[in-house]
Parts: C-alpha cells; structure tokens; sequence
C-alpha cells in the first residue's frame, strides 16, 4: 500500500463519525439540567469539602451537601460572615452551632411569592430553592392553559407538599391547589408561606397519608388537571404506612394517572433521591402515561454559585399532556 493510500486507509479508520457523541453532548443534550437563577434573596456564595456557603437574604449558613465532593479553594468555616453552622454527628443527624445572632424564622422572596427560612433539623430551613425552576414552568402551564380554556382555574394536587413551595407559586398563578402532607407542621407552615404570598383563597389544606388520599379521591369521583409530588426516600405515614422510593414510586406514579381528568395538563415528579437517574423519573412516566398523549421529559435541576459553577440539586421529571 502507498504511504498515501495507507495514510487515507488511517483517517477513515480513525474518523469519527457524522455526530460526534461526547460527554458534554450527552450532558446537555440528553440530560439537560434546569438551573434556578432568578434568584434575589438567596445564592450559593462557595462550595467545597462536602459543605456549601449560603446566603439567604440577610443570613449566611453552612450546610452540609451531599453532591459536593470537591475540594474548597478556601477555608469556608473561616468566613466572618456565618450565622451558623450545621455540624453533623458521626450517630446520624447533627446540629446547629450559632455563631452570631439568627432570628427564629425570617423570610426570602423570589418574585411575587414570599417563605418563611428556619433552621431545623437534618440540615433544613423548610425551603428548596432550585425548585424555583419548577415553579416557574408550572406557572408558565397554568397560565398558558387559563389564557385558552374557558373551563375556569386549573384544579392542582400536590402530594408530599412540604411546607408549600409548588402551592404557593400554582395559587399565585390563580390554580386551585389541594395541598397534602403526613406532617401537620410542614401543612401549617404551608399555610404562612402562602399567606405571606397574599393568598388568602384558593388551597385546600390536607393532612394524610398521600397514598390513602389518592385512592379516596379516586373513589369520590374527583380529578385534577395537574399532579405533583416530592416523595422522600423512606418514611412512614401516620398510621405506620412504610413508603420505600424503590419499591414504590411506579404503583403510586400509576395510581395517581387515574386522578387525572380526561384533559389533564401536567403531571411533575420531584425526587432528592441518591442515584435516582432523570431517565428512571422519564421511563417511569412514559410507561405510567402509556394510552395517552403526554410529552414526557427529565432533567437535573441545579443553582448557580458564586465561583462560577452549577450544583447539582436533585432531578424531576414532567409528562405534559
């Protein structure tokens, strides 16, 4: 073979093909993250060592993070700014170490809608900001859909409520929400959040098992346009009830499909489970959705920091009808 031939015989070997599939094509293209950045009231200002610096609003804290296993290009506990640290302990859980003064709760906005922060145990303070990514495509949905129907507001169910967030921002949008929840506190506090946000009407306030409640609602004939849920990893209801994530996600995604009326509009699943994948959260509601005609999509959601990169919070997934 001529060196010419033999170097051609090389490059077609070695060429890569017509679409050159790359990690960052499959990040981006495949695995698309949403990114909660409209944020005024809160942001990432560091992260490193397992921990993240944070302001909200007036209040710098230190919390622990799972996804941050890189290493610190600064001494974060060193920050003259915290308020407080949450330290963990090696028996599970951990505690807050106050280091100026923080007030019992105070409060943050994003837009028109407004939540009490409060630290509390296992690291929280009641409010998830990357879910502000949700928010915003819901609202966009509810008003799109009010904007063409004349069938009135978009009746909500959000399951594994919390203390409000998706709530909050649907009502505001001028949704019908049922809010449900096992804990009677994380409800009540749904309740300030929402009224902070200058709704007095528009959700209903439930505490109970969400899978109980679920099957009731379809026994009474109920349904909604639009579904939500954040369900944990583990936990128990309040009559015992054992939810595992692994073993129950599909029936309950299943069930709660027949609590959709005959022209729903979304149904969102949020999940802070380690290891759950985007593509699971999609396969799931494509074969739960099968028979109707729903666009079902996933992705990461994350928040921007100050050091210039994005942190991974968790992952959702929505079927659009």
């Amino acid at each position: 073979m001529r060196g010419g031939d033999a170097r051609e015989a090389a490059e077609e070997m070695f060429a890569p093909p017509p679409f050159y599939f790359t990690f960052l094509t499959f990040y981006y293209i495949i695995l698309p993250m949403k990114i909660a950045d409209g944020w005024k009231d809160y942001k990432i200002i560091a992260t490193g060592d397992g921990m993240k610096l944070e302001r909200w609003g007036d209040v710098v804290l230190l919390r622990p993070d799972p996804q941050v296993i890189w290493r610190s290009s600064r001494d974060l506990y060193a920050c003259g700014d915290i308020n407080a640290v949450y330290i963990r302990s090696s028996k599970g859980g951990g505690k807050w170490e106050y280091r100026r003064p923080v007030p019992e709760e105070w409060t943050v906005s994003y837009g028109d809608l407004s939540f009490i922060v409060k630290p509390m145990g296992f690291k929280h303070t009641g409010l998830f900001p990357e879910q502000a990514a949700n928010w915003d495509m819901m609202r966009s949905l509810i008003e799109g859909r009010a904007a063409v129907s004349g069938k009135g507001p978009v009746k909500v169910l959000n399951l594994f409520a919390y203390t409000g967030g998706a709530s909050v921002a649907c009502a505001k949008s001028g949704a019908l929400v049922t809010h449900v929840d096992a804990a009677k506190g994380m409800v009540e506090r749904a309740g300030r959040n929402a009224r902070l946000s200058g709704i007095e009407s528009g959700i209903r306030y439930i505490v109970d098992d969400c899978f109980k409640f679920v099957k009731k609602e379809i026994r009474r004939g109920n349904r909604y346009d639009a579904v939500i849920m954040d369900p944990p990893s583990y936990g128990r209801g309040p009559g015992g009830e054992m939810w595992r994530m692994e073993d129950d996600i599909f029936d309950f995604v299943t069930t709660c499909m027949q609590v959709l009326c005959d022209d729903p509009l979304f149904m969102l699943i949020n999940s802070y489970t380690t290891g759950l994948h985007p593509t699971v959260i999609k396969n799931i509601l494509t074969l739960a959705a099968a028979g109707r005609a729903a666009d079902c999509t996933a992705y990461e959601l994350g928040l921007p920091t100050e050091e210039g990169i994005c942190l991974p919070c968790g992952c959702s997934g929505i079927a659009v009808f």
